[in-house]
């Protein structure tokens, strides 16, 4: 067998990396890596299990089996030869020396706990942005190598390995980009921590234009005709700070809506929205929110302002810096922070909305009844029919900056909204709702407080009416 690898597929094949991310742009030859990776190392190395992950099983054998480059093709020698075979569907190639290659899906987040006492040598994972982080996580996690293994002494340091490759976008962008893009340069191997696995770690970009055998400009017209702006360029630039296919991907524009922090006019009310997590994160935002009195922005600026215009001025977050991955505090704990982070900002709060599940009574007690003895109030918030749908086209509404409706503006300091509200994604199965897959909780506490622009409370904090 000969396959060839043009310049940047020969990169991540010969990395001495054993935890690869090979990804970016649409067409640079992704899937293509992962099959030859695959055949190569169990035609070298005997009883070696590799495991190739789609999350749908149709992918696996529309990607992978079929075509003119698909398994059934690359192998068709060797089956003639009967040196191997490939059975099922997906698939399943199993080699004379004992090798196999296993095609995998893991569509739901039950379907990880199928691999639980799976010894998986080579972990490939195609698409990887359409997992979930614990479902990537699962699976590392049973990436082991035993001693009875015959590997070769070059690729002793580079097994077990783990090579994934995929574009921005889709329920796992924001988690993809912050384990493979953002901690270190493009090509550096670094070593994680114990708790990321201890694996020596590198992204590898991928661009259209590394691909020499395909069509260039034929593909790139194709990929125009995708018809989101932000869509196209993150599948021909492979950029990872471009929302793709998201919520907000059209409307979004960081230059417009990120702003430096100002003094709020005394005359603004200033209250707070909240998500309760305990796994997951919880979130915290403070909110002022305009009178149609002008105001002073950050820049020095004398701007004007109508009624409702909502301002994030400060926000805290209850993650263990994990994306999506909460810190389990208590309540009370949570009251705690929250009263001694308004004294430190000197700022007087008005109660806002909550998620209405904090009022359940568990063994007499409820989330909220323990925040409000330490002193925190809310009231709560609108989770009536539809009232996701419509939350989510408010915060659209805003972000579009009609000049006859409230606007939206977020303060640089408020990092976790600007890190994970704009690249919110669709559902696929209701467009017009985020995926609840993705880290949505800041989504969450700042759709609670557009549903309530305007509310005001009586003396027992219920909402009585608007402004």
């Amino acid at each position: 067998m000969d396959f060839e690898l043009h310049q940047k597929q020969t990169v991540a094949f010969e990395s001495t990396a054993n935890e690869i991310f090979f990804g970016g742009a649409a067409g640079p030859g992704k899937s293509h890596l992962l099959r030859v990776v695959s055949i190569y190392l169990c035609a070298i190395i005997p009883k070696l299990q590799v495991y190739l992950f789609r999350r749908l099983s149709d992918d696996l054998s529309k990607n992978h089996m079929e075509g003119p480059n698909g398994y059934h093709s690359m192998l068709n020698e060797l089956v003639m030869a009967k040196k191997c075979t490939i059975t099922g569907r997906p698939g399943e190639v199993s080699f004379a020396n004992g090798s196999k290659i296993h095609l995998c899906h893991c569509q739901y987040e039950k379907d990880k706990y199928k691999y639980q006492g799976t010894e998986i040598h080579v972990l490939l994972i195609d698409e990887l942005t359409h997992f979930t982080e614990s479902i990537y996580r699962y699976l590392r996690g049973r990436c082991r190598l035993p001693d009875a293994l015959n590997v070769p002494e070059a690729l002793k340091d580079k097994l077990p390995l783990i090579l994934c490759a995929s574009n921005p976008g889709n329920i796992g962008h924001n988690w993809v980009k912050n384990t493979f893009i953002s901690p270190k340069p493009a090509y550096e191997i670094w070593e994680t921590s114990d708790d990321e696995g201890g694996f020596n770690r590198q992204f590898i970009p991928a661009l259209l234009t590394d691909n020499p055998s395909l069509d260039t400009a034929q593909y790139l017209r194709t990929l125009s005709g995708l018809g989101s702006e932000y869509l196209v360029k993150a599948m021909k630039k492979g950029d990872w700070d471009i929302i793709a296919g998201g919520m907000f991907d059209d409307v979004w524009n960081p230059d417009i809506h990120v702003i430096k922090p100002f003094e709020i006019p005394y005359t603004w009310q200033i209250d707070r929205s909240f998500d309760w997590g305990s796994s997951h994160p919880y979130s915290v935002g403070w909110w002022a929110e305009s009178d149609g009195s002008d105001y002073t922005d950050g820049e020095g600026v004398e701007r004007s302002s109508i009624p409702g215009d909502l301002f994030r001025i400060h926000e805290m977050y209850g993650w263990n810096g994990k994306p999506n991955e909460g810190t389990k505090e208590t309540a009370v704990e949570i009251a705690a922070k929250i009263i001694a982070y308004e004294k430190a900002a000197e700022i007087t709060v008005e109660p806002g909305p909550a998620d209405s599940s904090i009022y359940n009574f568990e063994n007499g007690k409820s989330i909220a009844g323990d925040m409000e003895a330490m002193g925190v109030f809310w009231t709560k918030a609108n989770k009536s029919p539809g009232s996701r749908v419509n939350g989510w086209e408010l915060i659209r509404q805003m972000l579009k900056d009609d000049e006859e409706t409230p606007s939206m503006r977020i303060f640089d300091t408020c990092r976790q909204f600007i890190r994970t509200v704009p690249v919110l994604q669709r559902s696929e199965k209701k467009p017009d709702d985020v995926n609840t897959e993705t880290e949505d909780h800041v989504g969450d506490e700042a759709r609670y407080r557009v549903l309530a622009i305007g509310n005001r409370v009586d003396s027992d904090f219920n909402v009585i009416g608007a402004y």
